[in-house]
């Protein structure tokens, strides 16, 4: 099997000097492709560049340029330029982390606001997808999302955690949704069991989040106490048990969702041949 992580924190500082054993265990577990994820334009930065300095062959590892809503009281002047130059690299496949998030309210709400219409606005010129965060925002980010959903390629909703009628309201405008370890949490991911089935073939796709939402249901659980992207598996395995998939089927089509939507190429065998030698 063939799995893509659509959302993987590698710059977070917590994972530095272990990258590249991150990565092998991520391949060596058939996670054959990820999506770095950008929170800030520093962050963007370093995404991109983890892609060129650890991706040899070009087709394993791509990134998304983005301002997350906790960050969006750091948009001055200058930013849209620079978020430009950034997705004008062809590694970045994606504009964001960007979105709404009124749960924590790190930025003031009006402020979060005009940072995701801007990105919107860059995903609208360039024409690239989007990568969306949203807490306890959903009636409002589809009210912003409305005036430029006819526009974007395509849209993800990441670490999806809301409920039924989010997300029905959210499939209605033929968005994409990410789902996480947090599908994994008996805590307070219970509500997802159900919801995973409405969600149909060609819009679903699995993420880790990673390091954070180490999946709770993993077995035995890592010592760091950190997730990895190797881990997608177990998100894997509980997505494919509350929809009644054997686990080749839903491996297959959410990450051929996550190839068309990301643009991201297949992976040839030679690029296996090279790294076995």
């Amino acid at each position: 099997m063939q799995l893509i992580d659509i959302g993987v924190n590698l710059t977070h500082p917590s994972l530095a000097g272990q990258r590249e054993a991150l990565l092998a265990r991520a391949y060596a577990a058939g996670v054959c492709q990820l999506l770095l994820t950008g929170t800030s334009l520093e962050q963007s930065e370093q995404a991109l560049e983890l892609c060129r300095r650890l991706d040899g062959s070009g087709q394993r590892l791509f990134s998304t340029a983005g301002i997350h809503p906790h960050d969006a009281g750091s948009w001055n002047a200058d930013s849209a330029s620079q978020l430009r130059a950034l997705l004008r690299e062809p590694q970045v496949r994606a504009v964001g982390e960007c979105g709404l998030d009124f749960n924590r309210d790190f930025s003031p709400r009006p402020q979060q606001e005009k940072v995701l219409e801007e990105h919107l606005a860059l995903a609208v010129d360039l024409q690239l997808p989007v990568f969306l965060h949203e807490r306890d925002a959903d009636q409002r980010l589809l009210q912003i999302l409305r005036d430029y959903r006819d526009r974007l390629p395509a849209a993800v909703v990441h670490c999806f955690t809301g409920d039924k009628r989010a997300l029905f309201n959210y499939l209605d405008l033929d968005l994409h949704i990410g789902i996480t370890g947090w599908i994994c949490d008996e805590r307070r991911g219970t509500h997802l069991h159900p919801l995973v089935r409405e969600i149909p073939a060609g819009r679903l796709m699995l993420e880790t989040d990673s390091p954070f939402l180490l999946p709770r249901s993993l077995r035995p659980k890592p010592k760091s106490g950190r997730n990895e992207p190797a881990f997608l598996t177990e998100v894997l395995r509980e997505v494919a048990l509350h929809r009644n998939e054997s686990l080749e089927s839903l491996a297959a089509h959410s990450s051929a969702c996550a190839r068309q939507f990301f643009n991201l190429p297949s992976i040839v065998d030679t690029i296996t041949e090279r790294e076995q030698r």
